[in-house]
C-alpha cells in the first residue's frame, strides 16, 4: 500500500507510506489527489514523515494538491519532510510557495486558522 487517506471532519490527511516519492508512486498520488478534491474536499495535509526521497515526478504531484487546494479556496499543508526532502523543496524554491509545518498537528492548525 503506497499511501493512507484519512478523511476527517474538514481536512483529508494522506500519509505517503513508501520510502520514494517518484516516477512509481507519484501518478498514484496524483490520481488519488484529483479524487479527493473532485469529491468535494478543499484542504489536504501531506504527511511525507516515512518519505526518504523525491523526485521531480514527486515534486510534481505536490504542486498538483497545492493547485487543486488553492483552486477549491482550501489549504494544502506539507509536513513531515526529511533533510533530503526539504532540501530539494528548498533549491526548488518551493518554500516560499507550499504551506510547511514540521507536524500534523501544526498543519491542522493551520488549516483551522485559514477556514
Amino acid at each position: 500500500m503506497e499511501f493512507k487517506i484519512e478523511k476527517l471532519e474538514n481536512y483529508a490527511l494522506i500519509h505517503v507510506l513508501e520510502e520514494k516519492l517518484d516516477t512509481h508512486i507519484a501518478p498514484t498520488l496524483k490520481s488519488e489527489l484529483v479524487l479527493i478534491s473532485g469529491n468535494g474536499e478543499k484542504n489536504i495535509v501531506l504527511d511525507l514523515s516515512k518519505c526518504r526521497y523525491c523526485d521531480s515526478s514527486g515534486l510534481s504531484a505536490i504542486l498538483v494538491a497545492n493547485r487543486l487546494c488553492k483552486n477549491a479556496n482550501g489549504t494544502f499543508v506539507l509536513t513531515g519532510l526529511n533533510d533530503a526532502v526539504e532540501r530539494l523543496i528548498t533549491i526548488s524554491q518551493l518554500d516560499t510557495v507550499l504551506n510547511i509545518t514540521t507536524s500534523i498537528e501544526e498543519a491542522i492548525a493551520l488549516i483551522h486558522r485559514n477556514n
